[in-house]
């Protein structure tokens, strides 16, 4: 079989990012230039929680006690990826891509606390200060835990492909840049 000469190699797509820097927008707009489709991790993890009748907030306290449920999810994410013709958002999925043995082209976001702050509190109605103070409770809990269990640090560049910074760069200017390393990707 011939590809158009666009088209892609890659067909799992890893978007991953701290809550702010556009990880969202730049998976669900990468997804639609290539044709894949969008699958966020965050997504599955709801899915999974109103298939046990839990809310999000009883299923996020079972996971903290039973990290079988991590170990799930990052499964449905791998099962994602080996589908193809994907692009997968969330903050473990360029890891959980790696450590499955499935072939992706992995991308960090990355952007200044103080500016994904302003991001989150304008998209939730929050103060700047409990969007900052908030994120830094979420980050500092989220980075001990995926360490203690995958013993991982998902800020090392290294598990990544690509890093781009958000802080300046509009989002097509991001999608640009990742559809363009997807495409140049072997």
């Amino acid at each position: 079989m011939t590809r158009a000469p666009h088209e892609p190699t890659v067909q799992a797509v890893a978007i991953a990012g701290l809550p702010g820097t556009g990880k969202t927008t730049a998976a669900q707009l990468v997804a639609r230039e290539l044709g894949f489709r969008f699958v966020s991790a965050g997504g599955l993890f709801r899915a999974m929680a109103q298939e046990r009748g839990l809310s999000l907030d009883q299923f996020s306290a079972l996971a903290e006690r039973d990290g079988k449920i991590d170990r799930m999810l990052d499964d449905r994410v791998a099962d994602e990826a080996r589908r193809g013709r994907v692009v997968l958002e969330g903050r473990l999925t360029a890891w959980v891509c790696k450590s499955h043995g499935v072939p992706a082209f992995k991308v960090r976001l990355d952007c200044p606390p103080v500016v994904r702050a302003e991001r989150i509190a304008q998209r939730e109605g929050l103060r700047v200060e409990d969007a900052l103070h908030a994120n830094e409770q979420r980050e500092g809990s989220e980075r001990l835990r995926y360490m203690s269990i995958y013993g991982v640090d998902l800020q090392d560049e290294a598990h990544y492909d690509l890093t781009l910074s958000t802080e300046q760069s509009p989002p097509d200017e991001v999608v640009r840049r990742i559809v363009e390393g997807v495409r140049h990707a072997r």
